[in-house]
């Protein structure tokens, strides 16, 4: 039986610590702080990069060089037989497609999985991707397995500011203003990859009831008969993460509901105060 590893992200919200617990290999994505390069659980804290937002830090992400990539791989391979590398979505960065193209000068021992996730359904993949190895499948199947099940989740938010997503180009700078007056809270869906507004309502109770109620239908009709797992997460605050998953726990006390924070490469996009709901395919 060939030596497989699992490889993915920071975009999936995994800690070193829980990479190291799992045997997960973790690459740690880069992102900018007023025009500096910064590399997630490196030189930058999670903590440490909301204080910078907070005082105004123009924020951007980025991506490893092809240099650190293929290094990281290269050492890798000197431990595995095979690699299977589960990055973000190519739907939401072109990482997914760079990585691709990398791989091809490995002589087929990297797989790299457009796995059409990201954040805490991204890291659901990492874990899945582990069991099927543990339970004797080979890379080929893990692959094909991750595959079919990409579309088997989906991820609800809302933001607390409109000024990060108009920074970002996703809002008109008449929209963020008109929201901020209104207090208008978009809440965003990201499935298949795609990050599309699924519905404006005034104020954060709302915002939160509606993807409650958008989880619940998915339930009841997507996924319906399918077991699922429910996840929660958030930006910035981490208290506020707790009073989140609480609150979803609450509404659906049939399910084990954890939490985490979102990667760094979402809060450049969403500022703090974001929370998040999300279900996928349990294995």
């Amino acid at each position: 039986m060939r030596n497989i590893g699992i490889i993915t992200d920071t975009n999936s919200g995994m800690t070193p610590q829980e990479a190291r617990e799992s045997g997960v290999l973790l690459m740690s994505m880069p992102f900018t702080v007023n025009g500096r390069n910064y590399v997630e659980n490196v030189n930058m804290s999670y903590r440490e990069f909301f204080e910078r937002l907070a005082g105004g830090a123009s924020v951007a992400t980025s991506q490893p060089s092809p240099e650190e990539v293929m290094s990281c791989w290269q050492e890798a391979l000197k431990t595995f037989d095979e690699l299977i590398y589960i990055p973000m979505s190519s739907a939401l960065s072109s990482s997914c497609q760079s990585a691709a193209l990398f791989a091809e000068d490995f002589d087929g021992r990297v797989h790299v999985v457009d796995n059409r996730r990201i954040s805490i359904s991204q890291k659901q993949s990492v874990y899945d991707a582990l069991k099927w190895r543990d339970a004797g499948l080979d890379a080929g199947q893990i692959v094909r397995n991750l595959m079919d099940t990409a579309l088997e989740a989906s991820i609800y938010l809302t933001v607390d500011d409109l000024k990060y997503l108009k920074r970002g180009g996703r809002i008109t700078p008449s929209v963020a203003a008109i929201g901020a007056v209104l207090n208008i809270k978009p809440v965003l869906q990201i499935q298949g990859g795609k990050l599309d507004t699924y519905k404006k309502v005034r104020g954060l109770h709302a915002a939160q009831h509606t993807m409650v109620e958008a989880v619940r239908k998915d339930l009841e009709t997507r996924f319906k008969d399918t077991p699922m797992l429910l996840r929660t997460a958030y930006t910035g605050d981490a208290d506020v993460g707790r009073v989140w998953n609480a609150q979803v726990q609450e509404r659906f006390p049939e399910f084990e509901v954890t939490g985490d924070p979102l990667p760094i490469s979402i809060a450049c996009h969403v500022g703090p105060g974001v929370v998040a709901l999300g279900l996928m395919k349990k294995i």
